[in-house]
């Protein structure tokens, strides 16, 4: 009996150190999807600066991110955009 009963403790000690430590695991809360009205705005103001294709877009610290993104030159870059306007506001060409 006691054996049994310090057995279910122990797993109920360890369950809720793990339920813990995962409640504990960072949420970045700057990241989340693009809205589809984002997205509309992203891709005109890509469009406008030349670009004729992109990859994944997505919102993280603070501004948008677009990969891949190609330029009429079909030089690839990895851009990021304002959150305000949704300007360019860096380009990083991919090599």
């Amino acid at each position: 009996m006691f054996d049994s009963t310090r057995r279910h403790l122990l797993v109920g000690a360890l369950g809720l150190g793990l339920a813990g430590t995962l409640a504990a695991a960072p949420v970045r809360a700057d990241e989340r999807p693009v809205t589809a009205e984002e997205l509309r705005q992203i891709e005109a103001s890509l469009r406008q600066a030349g670009f004729t294709r992109w990859g994944e877009i997505e919102f993280d610290d603070g501004r948008f991110e677009v990969d891949d993104a190609i330029a009429a030159d079909g030089a690839k870059y990895d851009l990021e955009l304002s959150s305000v306007d949704f300007s360019i506001i860096k380009r990083d060409r991919d090599d």
